[in-house]
């Protein structure tokens, strides 16, 4: 019996896998009974994986382009996407993972903060975050927001939710807590860590303008 050819479609699906074999080089950043946080490097035409069973915030850390198929089968669709950026995935709704490929010409590093909980209804807007701070994305999933800080500024007293800081431009800080004790933090370009929930009033000390991106899981 003669096999017939597979459709256009299911090998696309197929060629679209395939880059899966070439890993990208990625690193865990944090990893605790909240979130997964991992720093991809993905050559062009690399391909990143979602969780099927978890929500999942990117934030890209270079200007680029990607393709994104819903499952193998179906036509990607490129986009642009720029440095700082934020984009919610949520779980696969189907039996087929989510997948993202490289479509420009450069290496492109992508943030990924699995959100391995079940998230809450509670809605928290800009509640607690100080005025210069931009919301960007709520859900039951987390509240994400971006914060740019001038060298030399300072914002008032304001609290933060237990969260995922991305930072893409570096800066000495200083903060006053409620109690009026100090506490120095100095945030590098590219560092990625957890902090806990607090409440103070930040101080940017250094030379350099502060850039955050912050994701609050629920």
């Amino acid at each position: 019996m003669k096999a017939r050819p597979l459709p256009v479609s299911a090998l696309a699906g197929i060629l679209f896998l395939a880059n899966l074999a070439a890993a990208d080089p990625s690193a865990v950043k944090v990893q605790n009974d909240r979130v997964l946080v991992t720093e991809h490097l993905l050559a062009p035409g690399d391909t990143l994986l979602f969780p099927k069973n978890n929500a999942t915030m990117l934030v890209y850390l270079d200007d680029g382009a990607v393709a994104e198929r819903s499952n193998p089968a179906a036509k990607p669709t490129t986009n642009t996407v720029h440095r700082g950026e934020a984009v919610f995935k949520p779980p696969a709704k189907d039996s087929l993972p989510h997948l993202l490929r490289n479509a420009g010409p450069a290496v492109l590093r992508v943030v990924t903060t699995t959100l391995t909980g079940n998230g809450s209804p509670e809605r928290w807007g800009t509640s607690g975050l100080a005025p210069n701070y931009k919301l960007l994305l709520e859900n039951q999933y987390a509240r994400v927001y971006d914060i740019r800080m001038g060298a030399g500024q300072s914002e008032p007293l304001h609290s933060h939710h237990d969260r995922v800081v991305i930072c893409l431009s570096g800066a000495e800080l200083q903060h006053t807590l409620p109690d009026g004790r100090t506490e120095t933090a100095t945030l590098k370009t590219g560092e990625i860590a957890w902090r806990r929930a607090a409440t103070h009033v930040g101080h940017n000390l250094g030379k350099t303008d502060l850039w955050v991106i912050a994701i609050e899981p629920k």
